[in-house]
């Protein structure tokens, strides 16, 4: 065995992290983790990679027990590791070509200027290694968070690993740039590298998958082998079955909320009609680069349409800022939470009452004035509907695990009644039980909107969407009802350059 973890044990203070978790990999083996948020994935995973140390147990590496003290322990056994956070993936400010080289500069197996044709044939050597189709130019700070999510693959397996940990790789990726990592894992897997996949997403383990671990409270509660029961591995997961919320009947012709019509979103692209009705909750689904976040934000009025018109409730709609956009009911929850939802600590009100009650501080404020009392009140209200594990509204987002994370960023757009809410990637990094929640708060609380859920991922815009629309090359080209029609049109679709596509 490449790698075995034997009985690890982690507290934090009173809390019981891990306890005696086992499992073995071998080399050429795709191991699934599977865990709700909160399980201890995290946790096993900051062990193997040399962030904490356990409290009990081994770890052994070809038969040889190891010890890490700091990270560069672990990278020095050839335990690299992606995370699921891709914050800190490198530095905004410089080209994607110097953070692919970054470790090798900071470790002095490099270069250390910037830029020059070595460094971007160096640079090239290790996008081509996976497939990364991006221009190497540009800076790390204008990518999308999937292109950003492909470079920290790329930086990893540049490493030449032994054992590669990847958390929710796919998180951020359509089903073609999905395919592609796979195919780069396929490859990896035959020169006998060891994968740690950790996962929620039924088709990803279903494709790589070799075994699946599941934990539960810090526990190995099952572990499954080919042919994998999925189901089984997910009641291990969450305690008990999860279930399809039920698809509800088409929603009856009258006049939309939203209506585009002959809309272009960037010259030279193809024009499309576009309706969403009150009551209705429409998945958008299409490849990394067709343009859904660039039509979010045209709804939005972060930018303005190239052609064509849109209207809300009958009237035109074409809103100046986001703000005029909240001021008229249109809400928008972003893809990357840290960047368009939560507030850094430092900041007083970084707490869960007033993350969810700042877009509406206008609207609650009195000669300027906020009453924390009422703030805390809504925020503990909708804590409650939302299933927000937190001790209460005083805690803070960094605090909660990925999942409950991401119920707060839901909660704070169904503070006020919304005409019209536009969802990027509302499971990003969330496992199947947090899943289901939101999917239930977003359809039970949809009635008297317009609800459009922008999604990479297939299968979470069949589980969320009412009706499905498929978009490529910045234009929808579908409006499908069927699996074998969306796979269609998604196969059909390539990624467009354009810098403000998603």
């Amino acid at each position: 065995m490449v790698l075995a973890a034997n009985n690890l044990t982690k507290r934090f203070g009173s809390t019981r992290a891990l306890t005696d978790v086992s499992f073995e990999l071998a080399a050429g083996e795709v191991l699934a983790l599977m865990g709700a948020n909160g399980a201890g994935k995290s946790t096993l995973v900051k062990i193997l990679c040399g962030v904490h140390g356990a409290d009990a147990g081994s770890i052994t590496i070809s038969g040889k027990t190891v010890a890490f003290a700091a990270p560069r322990q672990a990278r020095a056994h050839g335990i690299i590791a992606v995370h699921q956070s891709i914050a800190d993936v490198g530095v905004p400010t410089l080209s994607v070509a110097d953070n692919l080289l970054l470790d090798r500069s900071c470790t002095g197996r490099g270069p250390l200027l910037a830029g020059g044709r070595r460094n971007l044939r160096a640079a090239e050597a290790i996008a081509a290694g996976i497939g990364l189709d991006l221009d190497l130019s540009r800076t790390l700070g204008t990518l999308s968070i999937a292109e950003r999510q492909l470079v920290a693959i790329a930086r990893a397996v540049a490493h030449d690993p032994t054992v590669l940990i990847l958390d929710e790789p796919t998180a951020s990726l359509s089903a073609p740039e999905s395919e592609r990592l796979f195919t780069v894992l396929d490859r990896l897997r035959d020169r006998g590298v060891a994968l740690l996949y950790i996962s929620h997403r039924t088709g990803d383990l279903r494709r790589i998958a070799d075994r699946i671990v599941v934990l539960r409270d810090g526990r190995v509660a099952g572990a499954f082998r080919r042919p994998l029961d999925l189901d089984a591995a997910i009641r291990a997961m969450v305690g008990h079955a999860v279930g399809r919320v039920a698809r509800r009947d088409p929603v009856p012709d009258g006049a939309p909320v939203l209506r585009l019509s002959q809309a272009r979103l960037a010259p030279a692209t193809a024009t499309f009609d576009l309706a969403a009705h009150a009551g209705e909750v429409v998945a958008v689904t299409g490849p990394v680069g067709a343009g859904k976040s660039t039509l979010a934000g045209a709804i939005l009025g972060r930018w303005p349409l190239a052609a064509g018109h849109m209207e809300l409730d009958g009237q035109r709609w074409r809103p100046r800022s986001a703000g005029e956009a909240i001021r008229n009911g249109v809400f928008m929850a972003g893809e990357d939470r840290w960047r368009t939802t939560f507030f850094p600590g430092t900041v007083p009100f970084a707490h869960i009452a007033g993350t969810i009650g700042f877009p509406f501080l206008d609207r609650r404020s009195r000669a300027g004035l906020v009453s924390p009392t009422a703030e805390a009140r809504a925020a503990a209200r909708l804590i409650a509907e939302f299933g927000i594990k937190a001790r209460g509204p005083d805690d803070r987002p960094a605090v909660l695990s990925g999942g409950n994370q991401q119920k707060v960023v839901l909660a704070r757009w169904h503070a006020e009644p919304a005409r019209l809410l536009l969802l990027d990637e509302p499971f990003q990094g969330v496992d199947i039980g947090a899943r289901d929640d939101i999917v239930r708060a977003i359809r039970a609380q949809s009635r008297d909107r317009a609800t459009i859920v922008f999604v990479n991922d297939l299968e979470e815009a069949l589980e969320v969407g009412d009706r499905v629309v498929v978009m490529a090359d910045r234009a929808v080209v579908g409006d499908a009802g069927d699996l074998a029609r969306i796979s269609t049109l998604l196969a059909s679709g390539a990624p467009s350059p354009h810098p403000a596509a998603s």
